[in-house]
């Protein structure tokens, strides 16, 4: 049961990255709120509010694929998938992983670091005036994603090790507790 115990670990840093998205999310509605009011009741416009904006969604978007990986929610072609044993689908998934899934986080997140740094070592802005400075920040947010999403894909494997294994069930996947 060491497995089924790894996979419930990982299960709840991929809930937190879930956490995480959400939180962002609301932060970005009041950003988006605070944006409109301010250009269309006081006509002031803030390079700074947009840009917010653009890195709260980025952040969201990136974040909450880790949860979406662990909760199952990801585009699927379920026309012959549905339609196969518990087994079957694990060794897919599990191939999946292995094959697509790992290489590709690995990889972006790798290069993503690079990215991120150089963008801090050159101490790099907006290029527009009054906009955010620390582009690293937002940068910095796709190396990190991508590490999330791996560790979720750990969980997916391990999800479908133990289906396959029998330690689990096919519906075993339990939301998150709020």
């Amino acid at each position: 049961m060491f497995l089924v115990r790894l996979e419930q670990v990982i299960n709840s840093f991929s809930d937190l990255m879930g956490k995480i998205s959400a939180f962002l999310f609301v932060v970005m509605l009041f950003n988006v709120f605070i944006d409109v009011v301010m250009r269309y009741v006081f006509n002031d416009v803030s390079i700074g509010m947009q840009e917010l904006e653009w890195h709260l969604y980025a952040a969201v978007f990136m974040l909450g694929v880790s949860f979406t990986l662990r909760a199952g929610g990801h585009v699927r072609v379920d026309l012959i998938y549905e339609r196969l044993s518990a087994k079957t689908k694990a060794m897919i998934d599990m191939l999946g992983c292995l094959i697509l899934l790992f290489p590709f986080c690995a990889l972006v997140a790798w290069y993503g670091v690079d990215f991120a740094r150089e963008s801090f070592e050159l101490g790099e802005t907006s290029g527009d005036p009054g906009g955010l400075p620390y582009r690293w920040l937002i940068k910095s947010v796709i190396p990190f994603a991508f590490f999330a999403m791996l560790i979720s894909g750990i969980g997916m494997f391990l999800k479908s090790l133990n289906i396959y294994l029998g330690n689990t069930r096919e519906d075993h996947y339990q939301p998150p507790q709020h």
